[in-house]
């Protein structure tokens, strides 16, 4: 640290705070002053810096809310006093009610109250110590709550710093805003996985995410409302308290409401009644709050919720239709969707024509008939669905759903993929309505590789007819992607022919993982790699062959046969063959520097990503495991690591640090490909 030049942290420290102010205005007051171009260069002097200066990297530095890290587990960390729920109230006559209990308690003849939109979210913890963010818990039980503060890190408008170097506990709600909920949501459908509920269970499964880079892509929020012993900042009252958390740094809900008795809270619970939908995030209620700290401190609590605040739940809101008919869409991973086509009926602000029915299991369960009248709901008060039939209104008319024999896209076969498996899905692999999804897989990180080659791009490709099949991209000319039309000028055109033509270096698992095998992940693409050696075995394979490999179970082995024996499988592959792939493993020997050895790895590494690490270890020859066993050779050990290490300790495994990993391969990077894997 001594040898870096003081301009040089003067200028780190000076980028931290412009980016942080930056944020606050972005994020915190939606009022940018600076253009997104401005800022990028902002944040992209910070990265350089730190590149050239690692020991100047902090925790609390922006730049940490990109990196992506993998956790090993989450820890569980006491609260500072217990985290409390809320009664609920639904009406004004139970709202009255606790109006009279709160005066009673404290002999008074009106209480000045808070009303808060209540967040369809999740509650979480913060601790900041000078200033800086240190920690984030969930509820957990009350008492104790999981450590997730890597994760907080990608949550935008929680600052990393605050205005004021102080020691502070706050809470709030980190939640997700409408639109990302329904990409989410719509994303799970192509993908047959089940729908997020609402906002809330969604938020919920994003921050307990071990891979950061999910909770980065799913683009949280929060609203921050609660001072941990308000009087030590000489607080008195819960508006005062919102209005300097958002001086510090903090994201305030700019709809609270400061109300001079329940007759105000109760014409706001109403007015949000009506005007909820509006929002860009979803709101459950209200919460109403005693206004004076004192006074709260008077009332107190009890075992599980504060006699001072209450939540004023609005009414739900479901309507009856008929179902006219029923449709099958096919998702860009082959699943079939049904889609109940709706006698068109208000709810909620907007007409609904259509409803998702999730999956043909769903339909038997609720036994749904073409002809039905049903109630319907938004669930999580954005996505139509449909709850139940009206059964005494049947007429004896009604049809029954058929499950599809075939895809209605391509009258390919239709199946699942294995007996845990709720969606329907075509099992062609190449049916055109999966060959975005399939080009997106084979352009990824983890298989391909070609940057550039995103979402925008290929939806023109494929709408266009450029691009039929995976292997396509490889034969696409400068002429041809200038008729894509806007906004893919010639160094756009130069830069993506040119990453398409470096993947055709890829090693096999990646080509592998790229294919989108069903069943076939990353893993099982380099186990198949490093016994099979070329594409050639691979296709030739029977399932007795497959099942001999380590790591390649029946089900597996039959998908992958099953894949191979596809005539257009067979085209596939020799056009990738002309195009020029490695289709087979290199040749040449693998260092073997770590041949017979197996590592574990826990906590956060410095120099490494999880995948960077494991990388290495398989390019020289060693072995990783998820768990720790009496096999397990080694332990390498990065900050906050979890319960591998006391597992590793119990049975005598040998623990070292990244440090010590480094030294241990004596590393030197020979090749370019090796290079390459930092």
């Amino acid at each position: 640290m001594s040898n870096i030049p003081e301009e040089v942290k003067k200028r780190v420290e000076e980028l931290r705070e412009q980016i942080e102010y930056h944020n606050y205005r972005y994020y915190v007051l939606a009022d940018p002053v600076i253009s997104d171009e401005e800022y990028d260069r902002l944040m992209k002097e910070l990265i350089d810096l730190e590149k050239t200066y690692p020991e100047l990297v902090t925790p609390d530095s922006p730049t940490q809310r990109i990196g992506d890290k993998v956790l090993d587990e989450f820890r569980t960390v006491q609260h500072s006093e217990p985290m409390l729920s809320l009664d609920n109230t639904y009406d004004e006559t139970q709202i009255r009610e606790f109006d009279d209990r709160v005066k009673r308690a404290l002999e008074l003849q009106v209480v000045e109250y808070v009303a808060e939109l209540k967040i369809d979210g999740v509650s979480v913890a913060l601790r900041y110590e000078k200033g800086k963010f240190v920690l984030g818990l969930t509820r957990g039980d009350g008492t104790r709550g999981e450590d997730i503060t890597e994760n907080l890190k990608r949550v935008h408008s929680i600052p990393l710093r605050l205005r004021e170097p102080i020691d502070i506990e706050v809470r709030g709600e980190i939640y997700m805003p409408v639109q990302e909920f329904e990409r989410l949501n719509n994303e799970r459908l192509d993908l047959g996985e089940p729908l997020f509920a609402n906002p809330r269970n969604a938020t919920a499964g994003t921050i307990r995410q071990l891979d950061t880079s999910v909770t980065r892509r799913r683009h949280l929020d929060s609203f921050i409302y609660y001072v941990l012993n308000p009087e030590k900042y000489n607080l008195k009252t819960q508006w005062d308290a919102l209005n300097w958390l958002k001086n510090l740094g903090f994201k305030v809900n700019p709809d609270s409401k400061l109300c001079k008795n329940i007759d105000q809270v109760i014409e706001y619970w109403s007015e949000w009644t009506h005007r909820k939908d509006d929002l860009s995030y979803w709101v459950d209620g209200v919460v109403v709050k005693v206004n004076q700290f004192e006074l709260q401190r008077m009332l107190g609590t009890t075992a599980k919720a504060p006699r001072w605040a209450i939540a004023f739940k609005f009414p739900s809101q479901k309507v009856e239709t008929k179902i006219l008919d029923i449709t099958v869409q096919v998702g860009r991973t082959g699943v079939l969707t049904p889609v109940a086509e709706l006698e068109p009926v208000q709810l909620a602000g907007t007409v609904v024509k259509r409803a998702s029915l999730h999956n043909f299991d769903y339909i038997e369960e609720k036994d749904i008939r073409i002809g039905d009248w049903v109630y319907i709901e938004k669930a999580g008060g954005i996505i139509p669905q449909v709850l139940y039939v009206d059964t005494n209104k049947r007429t004896g008319q009604e049809k029954k759903i058929k499950i599809p024999e075939s895809c209605p896209i391509c009258s390919g076969k239709v199946g699942k993929l294995n007996s845990d498996d709720v969606a329907l899905r075509c099992l062609n692999p190449h049916c055109p309505a999966k060959l975005k999804r399939s080009l997106e897989t084979f352009a990824a990180r983890n298989a391909l590789d070609i940057k550039g080659l995103g979402e925008k791009i290929i939806e023109r490709l494929v709408d266009s007819g450029l691009v039929k099949d995976l292997a396509d991209i490889f034969y696409l000319t400068p002429f041809e992607l200038t008729q894509l039309g806007s906004g893919i000028g010639h160094k756009t055109i130069a830069n993506l022919l040119s990453q398409i033509e470096q993947s055709k270096n890829a090693p096999l698992h990646k080509v592998i993982t790229g294919l989108g095998i069903p069943m076939v992940g990353e893993k099982t693409a380099r186990i198949l790699s490093e016994n099979m050696r070329s594409i050639e075995k691979i296709m030739n394979a029977t399932v007795d062959e497959l099942t001999q490999i380590p790591g390649i179970g029946p089900e597996v082995a039959r998908s992958i046969r099953e894949y191979f024996d596809d005539d257009k499988t067979k085209e596939l592959i020799k056009k990738l063959q002309k195009a020029g792939l490695r289709l087979q493993e290199d040749q040449r020997q693998h260092e073997q520097v770590l041949a017979g050895l197996t590592f574990a790895i826990t906590g956060v590494l410095k120099n490494f990503s999880r995948n960077q690490i494991e990388n290495l270890i398989h390019s020289l020859s060693g072995k990783v495991t998820d768990s720790v066993t009496k096999n397990t050779d080694y332990l390498i050990v990065g900050e906050n690591p979890g319960s591998k290490l006391d597992k590793a300790k119990s049975i005598g495994i040998k623990i070292i640090t990244e440090s010590e990993f480094l030294e241990l391969i004596k590393f030197k990077a020979k090749s370019p490909q090796q290079q390459k894997l930092f």
